[in-house]
């Protein structure tokens, strides 16, 4: 089975570890702080609507990065199903070849099975035959016999 390939540049690297750092609770604590000190920033005097403005773009910034990542883990996901699809591919060939061997097995066995019986039929009829053959010559030995004593 080929190995998964490993990503190639820097940037492949880097976006491997961001996606599966964006699903940690560690990713859910640093979120929660970033917004509750930008909340916070109003107690130094910084009006709400600049606040609510720069959190709203940080925000749809992070959407549209974290919809890349998805997008990107999916075709990840994508390509290795893929192999593993030609994987299973492969092993149902070589199942229907098996079972190609395991019928032509099985037919050379039932042919060597019909011979067999077919061998074993002409044995118990030229057996059958022999017998008939020393039953007919004993009685003929038997009627000389009694044609060759002497008679009285």
């Amino acid at each position: 089975m080929p190995k998964r390939k490993s990503p190639t540049s820097q940037l492949e690297k880097l976006s491997h570890q961001l996606t599966a750092w964006m699903g940690t609770p560690a990713s859910l604590v640093i979120h929660t702080l970033v917004f509750t000190a930008a909340f916070l920033l109003m107690l130094t005097g910084i009006r709400i609507d600049q606040i609510l403005l720069t959190l709203t773009t940080f925000l749809s910034v992070e959407a549209i990065y974290l919809a890349l990542f998805i997008q990107m883990t999916v075709n990840r996901q994508a390509a290795s199903l893929s192999e593993v699809e030609e994987d299973i591919e492969e092993v149902q060939e070589d199942v229907e070849d098996i079972s190609e061997d395991i019928d032509k097995i099985q037919a050379a066995d039932t042919a060597d099975d019909q011979k067999d019986q077919q061998l074993i039929l002409h044995t118990q009829l030229t057996l059958q035959s022999i017998e008939n053959q020393l039953n007919v010559v004993q009685t003929e030995l038997q009627n000389l016999k009694i044609q060759l004593q002497p008679r009285p």
